[in-house]
């Protein structure tokens, strides 16, 4: 009886043991099939700047099919195909271009609807501040079996950020108005950025105070009476399409000139930084770090070198 007991759990132990194995090895397939048809995201679409330059940052611009009407760097992303912009995707091009996946910005609500009704793989990602920036580099770089790309890349932002604060952190932050400019036009709208905003916290890191309070809008429309009641000790206007010729600068000044009670006015301490990459939350935002740093405290540039002037700390 008890031989047959022992039998008996022996056979039990081993139809056991089969089971686990075969379940195992099912798993461990269906791993590597998901892992694999996860993995043949190679036709991606990106719609928007930041995420074009993440991808081609992290090395993944050969996957790239597609790309917006606002995507124009690295130069490789001005030949692509455009699929239109965030509020007029072609769908037309979508189908044409075939997708395996497409990215999307978590704003983009007309992308989002439209990537649903024809069913194609989509990630949402956002990059409304600096810690989102960063998450969602990762978070690209893995959806493309790429994690080591992105953290490298995330990890050379952040450094590079550590750098400035730690160089900055002892230094007086000055009062800094900061508006959006594209247009010469000296009767034009004033829109400011407002503190829940990335060019915010890079203002911050690189020695500025925002004179906006945290109670307006991310990118609120200001008049010349608010400004001249805030008087900032400097006025930045930011823009891609604003770059001015030294005549537009000097009329520039001189409209600003009509309000000669501003601190920034008086002191001439009216700055215009126009880049292609001033507005966009990607990978290039070092270079809108640096090159707020050295509007805001020039003087901590003054001892250096001519080839020292492209360094960043």
């Amino acid at each position: 009886m008890t031989k047959t007991i022992v039998k008996t759990l022996n056979i039990t132990k081993v139809i056991t043991c089969k089971f686990l194995v075969f379940h195992l090895t099912v798993l461990c397939l269906w791993l590597v099939i998901f892992q694999e048809v996860h993995a043949a995201s190679q036709r991606v679409i990106s719609t928007s700047p930041a995420i074009t330059e993440i991808l081609f940052a992290i090395g993944a611009g050969d996957r790239v099919v597609g790309v917006t009407d606002f995507c124009n760097y690295p130069e490789q992303a001005c030949r692509l195909p455009s699929i239109g912009g965030p509020l007029n995707p072609s769908t037309e091009t979508w189908i044409t271009l075939k997708p395996d996946l497409i990215i999307i910005q978590e704003d983009s609500e007309v992308i989002q609807k439209n990537a649903k009704i024809f069913e194609i793989p989509s990630l949402t990602v956002s990059v409304n501040n600096l810690n989102n920036i960063l998450n969602s580099i990762q978070i690209i770089a893995d959806s493309l079996h790429m994690p080591q790309a992105g953290h490298q890349l995330a990890i050379k932002i952040k450094t590079k950020i550590e750098g400035y604060r730690a160089h900055l952190k002892k230094i007086k932050p000055r009062q800094v108005l900061m508006l959006l400019s594209d247009t010469n036009d000296p009767s034009r709208d004033l829109y400011a950025v407002g503190r829940d905003t990335f060019l915010n916290e890079l203002l911050t890191i690189a020695g500025g105070e925002n004179v906006l309070p945290d109670t307006m809008a991310r990118y609120p429309k200001v008049s010349k009476e608010y400004i001249i009641a805030k008087s900032p000790e400097i006025i930045i206007e930011v823009g891609p399409k604003s770059n001015l010729s030294k005549e537009e600068t000097l009329a520039r000044k001189k409209t600003w000139g009509k309000f000669s009670t501003l601190r920034a006015v008086k002191d001439d301490k009216l700055y215009f930084i126009s880049a292609d990459y001033i507005l966009i939350p990607g990978p290039r935002l070092l270079n809108i770090l640096d090159d707020f740093t050295r509007t805001i405290h020039p003087e901590l540039f003054l001892n250096q070198s001519s080839k020292e002037q492209t360094k960043v700390f």
